[in-house]
C-alpha cells in the first residue's frame, strides 16, 4: 500500500534543504520548482532538481512540483524530467481533463502525476479531472491558491472550505485516486497543525501537504491507524472467520451489528497499519 501521510514541499533551489530531506521519515518529498521558487532562480532550481533526483537517496518517494504549461517555464521543466525517473510529477493549477492529459503526454513513462486542486475552475470539474486516466495517481487540494482565488476567510476550523474538502475525497475515491490534504503555513502552531491532520483525516485524506520538517511527525501520527482503530478491525476480521460467521453478510460483534463492508474496510486499515509499521523511522523503508 502506498503511503502518503507525510508530503513535504521542498524548494529546489534549496541544496541544504534537499540534502536534509534525504533522511527524513515522510511519505513524499516533493522538489519545487513553482511556488517557493523565483522567477530568475526557476533555471537554477530546475538543473538542482534534476541533479537530486538522479543522485537519489531519499528515504521516501520522490515528486517534483513543476511549473504551469501555461508560463515560460512549464515545458523546460517537463523536459529536464525527460531522462529522470522521479516516483512522481506534480502538475499545479490543473483546470482541466486536457490539461491532465498534456502533461501526462510528456511524462517519461512510470512517473505518475498528482493534479493540485487550486482554483474555482478545478473543484467545479473535479469529476472530469480526477477521470483523466493514468498516469494520474492524485489529487493535491491546493489550499492557499484556492483560498485566495475564492476570497475565503479561512478560520482554525477551516469552515469555509469543509465543502472542497469533501468533494476532493469524493473526486479521488470515485475514480480511484489518492487525496491529500492542503498545508498548515503556521509552521510553530503545533495544535492548529494537529487540529487540521485530524480533520483532513475525518473527511477521508490520505495524507497532508507540508512545509516544514517539524510537521512530519504529526502527520504520520494522524494518518496512521490508531492502537485502538487497529484492535477494532482485527476483532472484525477475526469475527468473520469464525466458523458461525460462514456465509452470513452481517454478525454480532458484542452490541454492535458489523457487516462484510466493515470486512472490507477493516482489511484496508490494516494494511495501512502494515504499511506505516514498517515505514517507521528505525525500520525499512
Amino acid at each position: 500500500m502506498q503511503l502518503v501521510r507525510s508530503v513535504l514541499y521542498l524548494p529546489a533551489s534549496n541544496p541544504r534543504a534537499i540534502e536534509k530531506a534525504r533522511g527524513l521519515d515522510c511519505d513524499a518529498v516533493i522538489l519545487d520548482l513553482e511556488d517557493a521558487v523565483a522567477p530568475d532562480a526557476k533555471p537554477a532550481a530546475r538543473a538542482a532538481a534534476a541533479e537530486a533526483v538522479a543522485a537519489g537517496g531519499f528515504r521516501a518517494r520522490v515528486g517534483v512540483r513543476i511549473n504551469g504549461l501555461d508560463t515560460p517555464w512549464g515545458g523546460d521543466d517537463l523536459a529536464a524530467l525527460g531522462g529522470l525517473r522521479p516516483d512522481f510529477a506534480v502538475a499545479p493549477k490543473v483546470e482541466s481533463a486536457a490539461a491532465v492529459r498534456e502533461v501526462a503526454a510528456r511524462l517519461p513513462g512510470g512517473v505518475a502525476l498528482w493534479a493540485m486542486v487550486e482554483t474555482p475552475l478545478s473543484v467545479l470539474r473535479l469529476d472530469q479531472i480526477a477521470g483523466a486516466g493514468p498516469p494520474l495517481a492524485a489529487l493535491m487540494l491546493g489550499t492557499n491558491d484556492f483560498g485566495e482565488r475564492m476570497n475565503l476567510v479561512l478560520d482554525p476550523g477551516r469552515e469555509p472550505l469543509k465543502p472542497w474538502l469533501a468533494a476532493v475525497v469524493a473526486a479521488a475515491r470515485g475514480h480511484g485516486l489518492l487525496a491529500i490534504d492542503g498545508v498548515v503555513n503556521a509552521t510553530d502552531d503545533a495544535d492548529r497543525l494537529e487540529a487540521e491532520c485530524r480533520q483532513g483525516r475525518a473527511f477521508g485524506f490520505d495524507g497532508k501537504s507540508l512545509i516544514h520538517p517539524d510537521q512530519i511527525a504529526a502527520a504520520n501520527l494522524a494518518f496512521s491507524p490508531s492502537p485502538e482503530e487497529v484492535a477494532r478491525a482485527r476483532e472484525i476480521v477475526a469475527a468473520f472467520a469464525a466458523a458461525d460467521a460462514e456465509g452470513k453478510g452481517a454478525i454480532r460483534i458484542g452490541r454492535r451489528m458489523v457487516e462484510r463492508l466493515h470486512l472490507a474496510a477493516a482489511h484496508r486499515l490494516l494494511a495501512r497499519h502494515e504499511a506505516a509499521s514498517t515505514c517507521a523511522p528505525d525500520g525499512p523503508i
